[in-house]
């Protein structure tokens, strides 16, 4: 299937494993992509991949939190495809996983300035192209499963990520008059290399095998797995596609059942 045949795709926060895998998925449904980070490097390799694929892929080494390299995404990826038809807020940056007695207000802030405002900015600026889209455009925010729960140490985190789900949520109403869906994604633990990377810390610290800490891990969910960077993108793909027309202001959670909603 090529639910995204003819539509463009800008992509924030690609990076090796979640950014990646929604880029390639976009490509494999058929859009072309715009990819933003700051690494730039990294940019043209998956910019490479894409090009394997048959479809056209257009690399921005840029801040998004910069309002000048916000606006010059924007513009390359309007440049290069006449429009963009959706959007994915893939990019997060961490606040210190510490109670919040504990948390520099400072290091919350930078989680806003990246999970929030910036998204605000970089929508803003889309708006009009997105409502140009002939079947209506599409916003995806990737959130978390930091949603579901309130453990300790994730405080900042979960106020950022409740922030962007209350902004998908507000945003859904004000952009749906102009044919603009607003989504979001909420994946729990992602089987990246970033987690493979902790899960190997945590049994190197505990003397068991990666593989333990993971069945441990995965035992939660109902599914007894935990999903892989390109189900997450399976998932982004469907809600930025017209199979999900008629579907706005929703999050849908992606977690092999680890959390109900």
């Amino acid at each position: 299937m090529t639910p995204l045949e003819q539509r463009s795709v800008l992509i924030t926060g690609v990076g090796p494993d979640l950014g990646r895998s929604i880029a390639l998925a976009s490509a494999r449904a058929g859009a072309d992509v715009v990819l933003a980070a700051r690494s730039g490097d990294r940019l043209e390799k998956i910019a490479e991949e894409v090009t394997a694929l048959g479809r056209r892929a257009v690399p921005v080494a840029a801040d998004i939190t910069n309002p000048d390299d916000a606006e010059r995404i924007v513009a390359t990826g309007i440049d290069a495809f006449g429009r963009i038809d959706t959007v994915v807020h893939n990019a997060f940056a961490m606040p210190a996983m510490t109670p919040l007695a504990d948390t520099s207000l400072e290091k919350i802030k930078t989680a806003f300035d990246v999970n929030v405002l910036a998204v605000i900015r970089l929508t803003r600026l889309l708006t009009p192209s997105l409502a140009q889209s002939p079947d209506g455009g599409s916003v995806v925010m990737v959130n978390s499963s930091v949603l579901r729960h309130s453990r300790v140490g994730f405080a900042g985190y979960k106020m950022a990520k409740s922030a962007l789900l209350s902004l998908a949520q507000s945003l859904a109403s004000e952009l749906g008059p102009s044919g603009i869906r607003v989504n979001s994604v909420a994946p729990g633990w992602i089987w990246g290399s970033s987690l493979q990377w902790y899960f190997g810390y945590l049994a190197e610290q505990r003397g068991v095998t990666r593989d333990e800490v993971y069945a441990e891990t995965a035992d939660l969910t109902d599914l007894k797995r935990l999903p892989e960077p390109d189900q997450i993108a399976d998932a982004v793909v469907f809600l930025a596609s017209s199979l999900a027309r008629a579907v706005t202001g929703q999050c849908l959670d992606v977690n092999c059942g680890e959390f109900h909603h």
